[in-house]
């Protein structure tokens, strides 16, 4: 994957844009009705037309024998938040640094997976499905769910550090003080963690690990039996109370 500078500088400001190659939203479902709970998360293109929102959930209720009423729920929650998404479409957004770090810390069936690794922004050919696939791949991770969980879970955080660019390029727009302005949006959330990342790094850091940081960043894979993922569910269910 060749890099690519898409990415606006302090100076200059570009569109708004999940950087990856395919501009997705990641949709996550949380839903329950009468004590029946539906938990998704997928990948949307904004580009579609609404009217394949309703088509997805009469076919997901109908393919897991939902109760009729999550048709509703689940078209309304998919709107809602491609909503929110295109309210950020045309706007400005900015970035100081090319790589910010991504952190995995979730469990699929009996799968646990922990890691993190530092994204390059500026590589708009990047692919979060195809990096799940191969660790998956080099992981000998065989669940099928498991590399679609890695994806959202990548694609959400790249989604809020372009939701954080904006709201920089919001707060440089309202600070018409030069340099003391300039100093603010350094200091922004989005900021931060890049600059230290490129301090520690260097400025060519990428999704690839380095063979002295492998001590440091080696990825976690636990398999847990059956009783380990009955307890877990358990406690998240109490949680969610």
């Amino acid at each position: 994957m060749k890099p690519h500078s898409a990415w606006g500088s302090l100076k200059n400001p570009v569109k708004f844009k999940i950087p990856t190659a395919e501009n997705l939203v990641p949709i996550r479902l949380d839903i329950e009705i009468d004590g029946q709970r539906f938990r998704d998360a997928f990948s949307w293109n904004p580009n579609d037309p609404d009217s394949e929102v309703v088509v997805f959930a009469k076919r997901t209720v109908k393919d897991l024998k939902l109760p009729p009423a999550f048709v509703t729920q689940i078209a309304q929650s998919i709107q809602s938040q491609l909503t929110e998404f295109r309210s950020y479409e045309g706007q400005d957004m900015y970035t100081g640094e090319r790589v910010v770090p991504i952190k995995l810390d979730l469990r699929v069936n009996h799968t646990v997976i922990k890691d993190h690794f530092f994204w390059d922004l500026n590589n708009f050919e990047s692919d979060p499905e195809e990096f799940a696939r191969t660790f998956c791949k080099d992981m000998g991770i065989e669940d099928p769910e498991v590399g679609p969980a890695i994806a959202i879970a990548i694609r959400e955080q790249l989604y809020e550090i372009a939701i954080q660019s904006v709201a920089s390029a919001r707060e440089s727009r309202a600070n018409k003080k030069g340099r003391r302005g300039m100093e603010h949006l350094s200091a922004s959330k989005i900021g931060s963690p890049a600059l230290d990342l490129v301090k520690l790094f260097g400025i060519k850091s990428s999704v690839v690990r380095k063979r002295r940081d492998w001590d440091v960043y080696e990825p976690i894979v636990d398999l847990l039996s059956n009783e380990e993922v009955d307890a877990l569910e358990a406690r998240e269910e109490r949680i969610a109370r």
